[in-house]
């Protein structure tokens, strides 16, 4: 996608607050979720960085694989995320949770088959299954979002701790 087209894009915080306001909620929801069930912070940006990776989402790969960066993420690992099958870089957990990312970004190629959720159900407990669930689910709509709306990247900077 190019950022250079000429159709000018709806500014939809400013056009439809409530809504914008309404996945900021669910944002919050998801990752408070993610936090009470225990999910590694890691683990979350891994998940935003790979469903943006599938969708093409410029915008999103910035901020994620910034705010990954910052909480100590490696170099070799954001690289190698794309192909995170083929590196040993990756922890079971890691695994599970991205084959399950992979199988939500990719719904209509499966329908999350069995064995990914199975595989996810062996290192994971049912709630840190929805918090992933949950978390794969507002990555790819804030994927569609700054697609749709050609949000650019570049500008982003992670909040200082």
């Amino acid at each position: 996608m190019s950022n250079s087209d000429s159709v000018t894009r709806v500014a939809l915080k400013k056009i439809t607050p409530d809504v914008s306001g309404a996945m900021g909620s669910l944002h919050a929801a998801a990752v408070s979720a993610a936090r009470d069930a225990k999910v590694e912070p890691e683990i979350l940006e891994l998940i935003r960085i790979r469903a943006s990776q599938i969708n093409g989402c410029a915008f999103c790969l910035d901020m994620h694989t910034k705010d990954a960066r910052a909480q100590g993420e490696t170099e070799q690992r954001i690289y190698a995320l794309n192909a995170w099958e083929e590196t040993p870089f990756f922890t079971a957990r890691e695994r599970a949770a991205l084959a399950l990312t992979e199988a939500v970004t990719l719904v209509h190629d499966g329908h999350v088959p069995d064995s990914v959720y199975a595989a996810a159900a062996e290192v994971f407990d049912e709630e840190q299954i929805a918090a992933l669930i949950w978390a794969a689910t507002v990555i790819n709509a804030y994927n569609r979002i700054a697609i749709a709306t050609r949000m650019v990247p570049g500008a982003y900077q992670p909040a200082q701790k």
